[in-house]
């Protein structure tokens, strides 16, 4: 069985490559970094290491690298005999895989089935890496082709290794993918296969999502800059609670998950955010405030539903203000923020990007 997996970066070859590989998949990484692809064309293989006390060691063996704008022969080649073709790019990219796949795919003879999955930290990103695809090729081209969304969890911590191709994982993981849009039978071990995929896609994106966010935006205001730092500090502890506290009305209001199993997920996230060998600056979590400030995204979305519902929203009505008080002009987002915020004001900026009506944003300025 074959596999590729677009984006060679530490996700790709920590999380889902590990996966694929354990599953008896022949793991080809497409990627622009000549370095990385290089050296798997060189060694073909690598270490995966559990960042935790006494750690195991998973050696991933038998991958190679094509580099996508460079070796398109070879991987017009490769994707006419997958099974199976994954990404971890980021979801700004899929438009340029689905030019890149699109050609690819049209020429493929054989009829066995076929998933690709966009594995990324965004709602549905699937259905917008296909919607990409069916804008370069005709939807007779993609018979026997499924493209089921996915839900994926795993924390990488900021990491130096000797080998380049080794990378430092969590030992938590959880990828989650639609069973109505698999192609064929043969499915993958170590996967949470569900029919309905939002409940597992909002809760991540509320509780791991969003408890990052408290911790970097209010952790900042505090004048720590690491993950573990801020962590140490009760307060910080406290007042992540407090959001996953009101988060967690969300999700039982509007999907299945009991009182009973959101606060013991919220303990399994605590202790992951706790754990000092997955330490990450609080700059790079933070990162990309325009995004977390979007109306569909982590803070903005539970904290208007429970406006509107008449519910406890004063830690994320906080949130907000912590995240337009967070300062890191390496950021590009935040330098458009701030010009933006400059320029209508933090009312308009609200009202403009994220959608919110006059009394919240009333409300947000007056939490602090």
């Amino acid at each position: 069985m074959k596999a590729v997996h677009f984006g060679a970066g530490n996700i790709g070859r920590g999380f889902i490559g590990k996966v694929l590989h354990d599953n008896g998949y022949e793991v080809t990484f497409a990627d622009v970094n000549a370095e990385i692809i290089d050296a798997l064309n060189t060694d073909h293989e690598y270490t995966v290491h559990i960042s935790e006390e006494n750690g195991a060691s998973y050696k991933i063996s038998g991958v190679s690298g094509i580099h996508t704008a460079n070796d398109t022969a070879k991987l017009a080649e490769t994707v006419a005999e997958a099974d199976i073709i994954t990404t971890a790019v980021g979801v700004n990219i899929l438009p340029i895989i689905a030019r890149t796949l699109a050609p690819h795919l049209a020429n493929r003879t054989t009829d066995r089935p076929l998933n690709i999955i966009a594995c990324e930290n965004a709602v549905l990103a699937t259905d917008s890496l296909k919607a990409a695809v069916l804008a370069e090729v005709d939807e007779v081209a993609l018979s026997n082709v499924g493209f089921p969304n996915s839900a994926v969890d795993r924390i990488v911590p900021i990491q130096k290794n000797d080998n380049i191709l080794d990378v430092k994982v969590e030992p938590f993981y959880e990828w989650v993918i639609e069973r109505g849009k698999w192609a064929g039978e043969n499915k993958l071990e170590g996967v949470n296969y569900v029919e309905d995929l939002m409940p597992y896609i909002e809760r991540k994106l509320f509780t791991v999502n969003t408890g990052h966010a408290a911790i970097a935006y209010y952790g900042k205001t505090l004048g720590y800059t690491t993950v573990s730092e801020a962590m140490d500090d009760e307060k910080v502890v406290a007042y992540l609670r407090e959001v996953l506290g009101e988060t967690t009305h969300y999700l039982t209001e509007n999907y299945e998950f009991t009182e009973a199993q959101q606060k013991e997920y919220i303990e399994k996230i605590i202790a992951r955010f706790k754990n000092p060998y997955l330490s990450d600056d609080l700059d790079r979590v933070g990162r990309g405030v325009l995004r977390k400030l979007g109306p569909n995204d982590r803070i903005i979305k539970p904290l208007v539903y429970l406006h509107e519902n008449n519910m406890d929203h004063e830690a994320l009505s906080k949130l907000v203000m912590y995240t337009l008080q967070f300062d890191n002009s390496e950021d590009p987002e935040q330098v458009e923020m701030n010009a933006r915020i400059e320029s209508a004001g933090t009312d308009g900026f609200l009202a403009q990007h994220s959608k919110l009506g006059s009394q919240l944003i009333e409300e947000i300025k007056s939490s602090i």
